[in-house]
């Protein structure tokens, strides 16, 4: 079931993020920062809202997202991820439907995705491309040589 979060998920939320086998301890400790951010200011006061996919107590899934400053109705999707263990079982589908009907709900009209050109990311961007997202620009060498940013969007 997806759902707000509750207080004490921080620590599922990273494990979620550890277990999926793409992101780097940076980019695990990023989503931890975020969402000491939310705990602290709450998703209005941060710019960062969280949505949780639980089934009975154990946390399957997460997303991340907000509005992207100086826009009108610009979200980005931050960080969406699902447990290594129930990948392949819809978590990530839901959670992507769940996530832009709250960012239509919030008044937003465009959703933002990026990720990396890396070959382990293809079933990333795979899922953007199922889930009807478009290829809008791929830049170069971003992250660092031989990393592309790739950048995706959905006008809702």
């Amino acid at each position: 079931m997806i759902d707000s979060p509750l207080s004490n998920d921080g620590a599922d939320i990273k494990k979620v993020a550890e277990s999926t086998g793409f992101f780097s301890q940076e980019e695990v400790d990023c989503v931890a920062e975020l969402w000491q951010d939310y705990l602290e200011k709450g998703a209005a006061g941060s710019g960062y809202y969280f949505l949780v996919d639980r089934q009975d107590s154990k946390l399957r899934g997460f997303a991340c997202f907000g509005p992207r400053a100086l826009t009108e109705g610009t979200y980005d999707l931050f960080w969406i991820a699902v447990d290594k263990a129930f990948q392949g079982q819809g978590v990530g589908k839901a959670l992507m439907h769940e996530a832009e009907q709250e960012i239509k709900r919030l008044g937003g009209r465009l959703v933002i995705v990026e990720t990396s050109g890396q070959p382990k990311y293809e079933p990333t961007r795979a899922f953007y491309h199922a889930a009807g997202y478009t290829h809008e620009a791929t830049l170069k060498n971003f992250y660092h040589e031989g990393d592309d940013l790739v950048i995706f969007t959905r006008k809702l």
